[in-house]
């Protein structure tokens, strides 16, 4: 029986081969594009599931209520992670790290730069990394080790063995080589090239132990099963108000599992993140994968006349509903199960392209069981629903009426052929209004004015030999007529690693909790970054820039203060006089309103060297001169530069991406949609083949003809239309509301999107309907 059902199934898509390859098309790509999809979606739920304690692993985050806004810092005094280990029974280990950072790394003549953290406390007890060489137990117990990569190793020492070699960070600190990591997996929240314990012996270490105040680093606790969470964050929080003054501040711990997926925090509540994304994407792919589906049932229905006839003589020779249902379910399989084989050779071949799209390390491993539970699923699904209602409609033609030939075959499926059309025409609505919205969205963000110019600035890293010389690099610079301005700054004008409380000042109201960015800069910081002056003077150069403070103009407006220039600030015991107000700066999010801020003037440190460029330079040309007076002033570090237009630029990467994804998606669906469009105009045509022969020897027209067909399927549009603007409007102005500045949606845009689906749906049509309208009525007609 079965081998006889295969056997038939297999007949009749050979026999039809018009309609399978539509078919086979259709379900190929959506099986395809859902593939990859899930291939991202899979890549971004097993974030740090590598770590054995996964479960267990908690950071502690700090919501730090200023007036102006609740400020969510992971930020953390030193002492706290210590405290934390040795007070409280239902935490297991604490550790402390830094900020992740760049360092020159050198062995011999070998010079590269590597990102790393330097740790206390029994970090490796914590965090699950695979040790190719050495000990986890030992790795880090002495000051002077060093852990490193896989790659870092092979960078270094090539294939010679890298234990026990000693290596230098920055110039300065000898460090032995204790432990080689495998690389670590694309999908982990910590990404390093070296692990270096604190030096508890060093007198900055001794200092930073007991000090209760300046939180830099980030503290991550580990804890036993199933915590009292509400309990121990009360705890850590006394902790900190028993050792801090601090009562504006108040601590929870942010689980691993929520890391990746759930990072963003706007006034202390935590607002999602990637997980938005994630979900957007499997309804993507749900919607692809169905419209495919529907384009098979539509199909499927619209030439069951073909069919008629072999469903009632089956049935008159004895085949029951059941038996035809799983003859119809069995060809819809087979057909989704060819789909799936090319959709995994689609993928294999795409995959290398796709991966450089989302920037990730993505492989399809056919021999893990998910994979196959994932192959089912899929086929499962897909042939289910494709074959569901052609199955159920075409066992129940009646076998009297099909054999005296009074059956009119597709009568009963118009009405649900037509919703499913529908269906298809909400879904592809939905997904190019989705992308018209994203991409107007960004483009908004980027036009908006982040007061400097990006452009011709470039910026490079400090050392402490560019330091002591600046003043020789600058002129050395300038009189070489190719840069217009040179300044130093604390660190990347793109980025604020320096938050605070507010400083005190005369008249300043008892609750006046505002938080403050800072960083510090030299002379010629306005003139440089091309900031627009409101009040007042920039730093001179003089030593009273030693008690001068820039504001920005947000800062004032926090304030509320009417006339800033010199007035007198009082912040972490110094005093400083304002001398001049800046406009806002975008230096951290483009999506967010810009924090009050200070900047304090430092002509003997910094982190970055910035230079403009003159408007006639060629940037290649500015390069070199710069590598060359770095090779002059600091031979022994390695030059790096970065353009800061570029810098900015990455801060919409995640959007960006999101952005082309959904249009390749976008761009899929309504092309499966045409396919089966096509195919459907095609039969409906077909059926009409004489009736069209008919009106033309009556007189009818071409474009008449046109009309007359065109019309049934834009009804169809019109009424997908009208069902989808309003939802895909709800849906994204929702999204629109995690950011503080956004595109309002206009109307006029689902207009245009309706009549860009008019137009195709219209050329799509019209191209089918052509072949038959241009044909000679003769031949129709000839057996009437």
């Amino acid at each position: 029986m079965i081998k006889n059902y295969f056997k038939i199934a297999w007949r009749n898509l050979i026999r039809n081969k018009g309609f399978s390859i539509t078919n086979l098309l259709g379900l190929t790509i959506g099986i395809t594009c859902t593939i990859f999809i899930f291939l991202w979606v899979k890549n971004e739920l097993t974030y740090d599931k590598a770590h054995a304690n996964y479960k267990t692993i908690y950071q502690v985050v700090a919501n730090r209520d200023f007036k102006n806004s609740i400020f969510t810092d992971k930020n953390m005094v030193f002492p706290l992670a210590k405290a934390l280990e040795s007070g409280y029974p239902q935490i297991k280990n604490a550790v402390l790290t830094s900020h992740l950072e760049q360092h020159q790394v050198n062995f011999g003549e070998t010079r590269i730069k590597k990102h790393g953290y330097y740790v206390g406390g029994r970090y490796f007890d914590m965090f699950s990394w695979k040790f190719i060489k050495g000990n986890a137990a030992v790795a880090i117990t002495d000051p002077l080790s060093i852990v490193i990569t896989e790659s870092t190793a092979k960078s270094l020492f090539g294939s010679a063995d890298p234990i026990n070699k000693t290596i230098k960070i920055d110039n300065n600190e000898v460090h032995k080589v204790t432990a080689v990591l495998a690389d670590l997996p694309g999908n982990t929240t910590q990404q390093f090239d070296f692990i270096i314990p604190y030096n508890f012996s060093s007198a900055d270490v001794k200092n930073a132990m007991t000090r209760w105040e300046g939180s830099s680093w980030e503290v991550y606790i580990q804890t036993v099963d199933n915590p009292n969470i509400p309990q121990l964050e009360k705890y850590i929080t006394g902790v900190m108000f028993q050792h801090n003054k601090d009562k504006i501040s108040t601590y929870f711990t942010f689980p691993m599992n929520k890391w990746h997926l759930y990072s963003d925090f706007k006034d202390g509540k935590n607002v999602g993140g990637m997980i938005e994304y994630v979900r957007f994407f499997t309804v993507i792919a749900i919607i692809i994968l169905l419209i495919a589906c529907v384009n098979f049932m539509n199909l499927s229905t619209a030439r069951s006349e073909k069919r008629a006839k072999e469903v009632g003589i089956r049935k008159t020779l004895g085949s029951d509903k059941k038996q035809l249902i799983s003859q119809f379910f069995l060809e819809s399989m087979i057909l989704v199960l060819i789909a799936f084989i090319c959709a995994i050779m689609a993928v294999y071949l795409l995959l290398p392209s796709f991966n450089l799209l989302v920037g990730k390390q993505l492989y399809l491993n056919i021999s893990e069981p998910v994979f196959w539970m994932g192959a089912i699923i899929i086929i499962l699904f897909t042939g289910v629903i494709a074959g569901s209602y052609p199955a159920l409609y075409l066992s129940s033609f009646s076998p009297v009426k099909v054999l005296k030939g009074t059956f009119v075959a597709g009568k009963g499926a118009i009405a649900p052929r037509k919703i499913l059309v529908v269906f298809q025409f909400v879904g592809s609505i939905l997904l190019i209004s989705a992308t018209i919205i994203v991409y107007q969205q960004i483009q908004h963000i980027k036009d908006r004015n982040i007061g400097y110019n990006p452009n011709n600035l470039i910026m490079t890293p400090s050392t402490a030999a560019t330091d002591k010389n600046f003043a020789s690099i600058k002129n050395d610079l300038l009189k070489t007529g190719l840069i217009k301005n040179v300044t130093r700054t604390s660190w990347m004008v793109t980025e604020i690693s320096w938050r605070s409380g507010p400083p005190d000042w005369e008249g300043k109201p008892a609750n006046a909790n505002i938080i403050f960015s800072n960083m510090t800069a030299d002379v010629d910081y306005v003139k440089t970054m091309g900031i627009k002056l409101l009040q007042g003077h920039e730093f001179t150069g003089m030593p009273s820039d030693t008690s001068a403070v820039l504001l920005n103009k947000a800062a004032v407006e926090a304030m509320q203060i009417k006339k800033p220039i010199g007035m007198q600030l009082r912040y972490d015991n110094h005093k400083y006089t304002v001398i001049g107000v800046t406009d806002n700066v975008v230096m951290l999010s483009p999506y967010m309103p810009v924090d009050p801020m200070m900047v304090f003037s430092d002509h003997n440190n910094s982190g970055y060297i910035n230079l403009r460029l003159n408007n006639d330079v060629k940037p290649q040309q500015a390069i070199q001169l710069l590598r060359n007076i770095y090779a002059k002033y600091s031979p022994a570090d390695i030059f790096e530069y970065q353009f800061v237009d570029d810098e900015f630029g990455k801060k919409f990467l995640t959007e960006e991406l999101i952005s082309r994804i959904t249009n390749i998606f976008a761009g899929l669906a309504i092309f499966i949609c045409c396919i089966g469009l096509a195919g459907l105009a095609s039969f409906t045509i077909e059926k009409r083949f004489r009736e069209i022969g008919i009106r033309k020897v009556l007189g009818a027209t071409i474009q008449q003809l046109l009309v007359l067909i065109s019309t049934e399927f834009l009804k169809l549009v019109l009424i997908a239309f009208v069902i989808a603007t309003p939802l895909a409007w709800w849906l994204m102005h929702n999204w629109l509301q995690k950011y503080t500045y956004h595109v309002n949606i206009s109307i006029w845009l689902f207009g245009v999107v309706g009549i860009l689906i008019l137009l195709l749906t219209l050329i799509v049509v019209s191209l089918n309907t052509m072949r038959a309208a241009m044909a000679n009525p003769v031949k129709s007609l000839r057996s009437e």
